[in-house]
């Protein structure tokens, strides 16, 4: 086995790459280890093109395997490894995002990367995995324009610095105040992910400072290795469109390319031009390539676009480049007999209704995963149905852009979530997208807004989200700066066609959650700050309009959702709740329909409809009920005996009345004062602190009880 080994230090922590002949026929591989955690990347393009597509073929497969964790996961029939988990396909599509733009977009052989986790240590592997594809990539034949490094930074309370590569254990501390993953090159940034704590626009210029000086540190890292072992790149056919075709192009849809650009809003005239052109193009040459055609045309619209933002100052739709447009909200108002809460958000031709559901703490989700294992208290599900875009097409389910974009709204939101001990209910939000032309995610982040209002769930402040776009002219020689437009609130075609999709969501106070896709090979710091400073006042503009349709979280939640009941009992008695085998939980909840959730520190949440909580949590009180001396109530006699009586005082406690404690005079006969089935009237005269046996007093509560039986119980 020939090996090589190349090290570096990060964060003050050694990260080593491994090459070898391990995967020898993959066109590059390496193994990237940092402190215990290990993962391979691979990197493969295929011999030949794949025909009839006008896209560049790359897929990123993220394979979590349970060994990496030491463990053998999965359920009892099955102990292998099925589909990926959410965690998977996220770190998946964040290689993916990082990656895909140093490709030059009309290569058409397929390219596969696929990241395997060989050891789950302290670290994140995802944040390798990016580091480790480039380096596959880098040190192949495969022609791409890296490398491309990433870096994780968090920050937390009562710290002026960053943590570089922080470990999952200080990810998990409730001191995170933030916590990103930043990806560039050549001192430019191409992928963003944050989650934060209502952080400042200033606070992310020295995120990005920080991240770009660490970035650097691993480019020149990378590109020492591929200079070292790196192979001759590829020569990829690529197939260029003839003059006949340009020719073409401009006599018939090139005419009309720019009034079907500025046509309005969406892609439907520009849609309608595609179809004509596709139909000039096979009428002239009916053998040529299709897909070589319109892919002409998605370059020319490209360009269009590009040039009427750029030289003209005119977006698709009409709007200057600051405008957000027109906004729609509405909490409530579906279905209110059945529906806890609900929301709809419309910012132009997207169109969102988020539908909220409250459950108890049984109704959390599980996650038992090889990174990740927790309960989810806060679901956020998005839904993407082709109707949404007018199109026809197959409902299976969910795919990975509907995790991904449900994931990023489930983090903006997650700030404002109240914590379990104020608002014990499970959350569940689905944003369901009726129309979409563009930025479906952060309309799903306001409708969710509306929703959690709607419910009548306390969050702390209401959450926006806006996605920002860039036209970025191609490198000029003859200018000194490169020339540029940051758009406001992107649409379709400026989605599709623009250089950067930069979605940032947060609150009045600050922001919660960042996601950055570009085009390009990056993008400076400069651009990235006046984005946000553009973006914090659409969020302001947003939030006005959601606040004045509803000012704050409704006092109570709907009447239909499950009512949930909060008691806290001693651990030493949470047996007494459960019973040998679950029989007194399993009475409780059979008796009066509510379901009860214990915790190992003794909190208990009962959920219930129609009484059915109140109910229970009744009959757990007095389970649980600690009695104290000097506490009066009336008891029944259960047993007597020579000495006393025993006393039941409570459904599921008793107590003993000495001979001494019935009445003020000498009692000789227990029995001729009392029997079984007595209603008497007692009080607490002492409760053992050792063994909780309680001693109860006829006489200290009413002297005179037995005046009537003085005779025959007294000698």
């Amino acid at each position: 086995m020939q090996t090589k080994e190349f090290s570096t230090d990060v964060g003050g922590k050694t990260f080593t790459v491994t090459v070898s002949d391990l995967v020898e026929k993959a066109n590059g591989s390496v193994i990237l280890t940092y402190g215990n955690t290990s993962v391979l990347a691979t990197a493969v393009m295929s011999s030949s093109k794949r025909e009839g597509i006008n896209f560049f073929p790359l897929v990123v497969d993220y394979e979590e395997k349970f060994y990496a964790a030491g463990e053998i996961l999965g359920s009892r029939f099955m102990r292998r490894e099925g589909r990926p988990s959410d965690e998977a396909i996220l770190s998946g599509r964040v290689v993916d995002r990082t990656i895909r733009p140093l490709f030059d977009q009309r290569i058409r052989n397929e390219v596969q990367v696929v990241i395997t986790i060989l050891s789950l240590g302290e670290y994140d592997p995802g944040i390798l995995a990016i580091n480790a594809a480039s380096l596959a990539l880098g040190i192949s034949d495969i022609p791409w324009d890296g490398p491309v490094s990433a870096i994780q930074l968090g920050k937390f309370k009562n710290k002026d610095t960053f943590d570089i590569n922080p470990t999952y254990e200080a990810r998990k501390s409730d001191e995170l105040l933030l916590d990103a993953t930043m990806c560039g090159k050549d001192g430019l940034i191409n992928m963003i992910e944050v989650n934060a704590e209502e952080t400042s626009e200033e606070t992310m210029r020295e995120i990005f400072d920080t991240a770009l000086s660490e970035i650097e540190k691993l480019q020149k890292f990378q590109k020492s290795i591929m200079q070292e072992i790196g192979k001759e790149k590829q020569a990829v056919e690529i197939e260029e469109v003839s003059d006949e075709i340009k020719t073409l192009f401009k006599d018939t849809a090139g005419k009309k390319i720019h009034e079907a650009l500025l046509g309005g809003a969406g892609k439907k005239h520009i849609s309608a031009l595609a179809k004509e052109w596709k139909e000039a193009f096979v009428k002239t040459f009916p053998e040529g390539n299709v897909a070589l055609a319109m892919e002409y045309y998605d370059e020319e619209i490209n360009n269009t676009i590009h040039e009427e933002a750029l030289e003209n100052n005119k977006r698709a739709d009409g709007r200057a480049m600051d405008k957000v447009r027109p906004l729609f909200a509405q909490a409530g108002g579906v279905s209110q007999q059945v529906l806890h809460g609900s929301g709809i958000f419309y910012r132009g031709g997207t169109h969102v209704l988020a539908i909220l559901t409250l459950g108890g703490p049984k109704d959390s989700q599980i996650i038992d995963g090889m990174e990740v294992k927790e309960k989810k208290h806060f679901m956020h599900h998005y839904n993407f149905p082709p109707f949404s875009v007018g199109e026809t097409g197959r409902i299976s389910g969910f795919n990975r852009r509907m995790i991904g974009h449900g994931a990023l709204a489930e983090r903006a939101l997650t700030p404002s979530i109240p914590g379990k001990d104020t608002f014990p209910y499970t959350i569940r939000i689905v944003s369901e997208v009726m129309a979409s032309n563009g930025s479906s995610s952060m309309g799903s982040v306001c409708a969710s807004t509306l929703a959690l209002m709607d419910a009548g769930v306390p969050i702390s402040k209401p959450v926006a989200g806006i996605a920002m776009g860039l036209m970025l002219e191609t490198q000029n020689e003859k200018r000194k700066t490169q020339n540029y437009k940051i758009l406001t609130d992107i649409q379709g075609p400026e989605d599709e066609h623009g250089d950067m999709d930069f979605k940032i969501a947060g609150t009045k106070d600050g922001i919660t959650a960042m996601q950055m896709d570009v085009k390009v090979g990056g993008i400076p710091t400069a651009i990235l700050m006046e984005a946000l400073e553009q973006a914090r006042l659409a969020r302001l503009q947003i939030l006005e309009v959601i606040q004045k349709e509803i000012k704050e979280p409704r006092p109570d939640i709907a009447p239909n959702a499950p009512k949930i009941l909060t008691i806290k009992s001693p651990v030493d008695k949470i047996g007494l709740i459960i019973g040998p085998g679950g029989k007194m939980i399993h009475k409780i909840t059979d008796e009066t329909g509510a379901e009860i959730d214990i915790e190992e520190d003794g909190s208990v949440f009962v959920t219930g409809k129609n009484g059915a909580a109140e109910q229970a949590l009744q009959k757990i009180e007095e389970i649980i009920h600690e009695y104290k001396k000097g506490e009066q109530m009336e008891g029944e006699v259960v047993k007597v005996v020579d000495f006393g009586a025993f006393v039941k005082i409570g459904p599921y406690a008793e107590g003993l009345v000495h001979v001494s404690e019935m009445a003020p005079w000498r009692v000789d006969r227990v029995d001729a004062l009392l029997k079984e089935g007595d209603k008497v009237p007692v009080i607490v005269r002492e409760v053992d602190a050792k063994n909780g046996k309680i001693s109860l007093s006829i006489k200290q509560r009413d002297t005179n009880f037995f005046n009537d039986k003085k005779k025959d119980g007294n000698n």
